[in-house]
């Protein structure tokens, strides 16, 4: 069952007797599992008929049997398992799950990880429950789940202020949605989200991020790609930025390195081939006509050498700043 169509349905009060919520994207997760703790139940009714407890202090035999027991002065209970990855014997709840009762809510947030489909445990909750499996979102697919989520807050984002959110955030949902709450919040009456706002409340440079790196660099703007490191070199808050440039600048690279071989024209076909949203892609599609392919292929060995300097390996004293520095030079000015 997917996330909307659970939460959905427990905004509508049709309960199943077990939610088991498990993978990679703890949001997901998260959402459910608040939901079910404070508004199912009203304030009366959780006194009695709440129970939640985490993976790393419980036993399963306790579970089992808050499960158990019927709820006081209401129709149901709510028993919620946190951080059940880490319960020791969890398979020991397969009996429960398997004969569960109809007046007890059980939700399992199992993080990080996911069953063994083929074990005898991950089938009796797919048969028995609901089973939801998460997967982190691809980057690509940020632009739209972003808007997506500031229209919930009645909200718009500018194409620049949506790069400069991703660009800082990368693909940490809860982040973002705190983010955006903040902005809801801060913009008063305002209902456009704009690079300035992204400046001012979350905390990024509009001017001086990684992304303008990497425009300048696509672009073979020497002196643009040098005053962005010097920013970075200087302020305190950004410094730690330096240490995720050459990562995040390997990633645009070998986009663009995989342009030389589409035959794809269209920019919506580029895109998808390269996995990266079309509000991007004229960056990739730039860099890919100032670089040849040699150069290209030079930008990701010098990438790969200069990240391990960043880390200590071949680099006896280099600060990033000089290190980054001398990248640059290396890939921008000829010799």
């Amino acid at each position: 069952m997917s996330f909307e169509k659970i939460l959905t349905d427990l905004k509508k009060k049709k309960f199943a007797p077990v939610y088991w919520l498990e993978g990679e994207e703890p949001y997901f997760i998260d959402k459910i599992i608040d939901y079910a703790e404070h508004h199912i139940l009203n304030d009366s009714e959780k006194e009695f008929n709440l129970s939640v407890f985490y993976g790393k202090d419980s036993t399963w035999a306790d579970i089992v049997n808050a499960c158990m027991r019927y709820p006081m002065f209401g129709e149901k209970q709510v028993v919620i398992l946190k951080e059940a990855q880490q319960l020791n014997d969890i398979t020991k709840l397969e009996s429960y799950i398997n004969n569960p009762l109809s007046s007890t809510i059980f939700l399992v947030g199992y993080k990080d990880k996911k069953l063994d489909a083929r074990t005898k445990f991950a089938k009796t909750i797919k048969e028995k429950g609901e089973l939801l499996s998460t997967k982190k979102i691809y980057e690509s697919k940020m632009p739209e789940w972003i808007n997506n989520l500031v229209a919930e807050f009645g909200l718009s984002i500018s194409q620049k202020a949506l790069i400069l959110m991703i660009d800082n955030v990368g693909n940490d949902l809860n982040r973002v949605e705190t983010e955006i709450k903040k902005l809801a919040i801060s913009l008063g009456n305002r209902k456009n989200i704009t690079e300035d706002d992204i400046e001012k409340y979350v905390g990024v440079s509009k001017e001086f991020n990684v992304f303008e790196l990497q425009n300048a660099l696509g672009k073979k703007d020497f002196n643009a790609a040098l005053r962005i490191v010097e920013y970075f070199s200087k302020n305190k808050e950004a410094q730690s930025f330096l240490i995720i440039m050459l990562p995040s600048l390997y990633t645009f690279f070998s986009k663009v390195y995989q342009l030389f071989s589409i035959s794809a024209k269209d920019e919506f076909s580029i895109a998808s081939q390269i996995g990266v949203t079309p509000f991007f892609v004229k960056n990739y599609i730039q860099a890919s006509h100032n670089y040849s392919f040699q150069e290209v292929e030079k930008v990701l060995l010098l990438l790969y050498e200069y990240n391990l300097k960043a880390i200590g390996i071949n680099n006896a004293s280099a600060s990033h700043y000089e290190l980054m520095k001398e990248f640059i030079v290396k890939i921008l000015v000829k010799k």
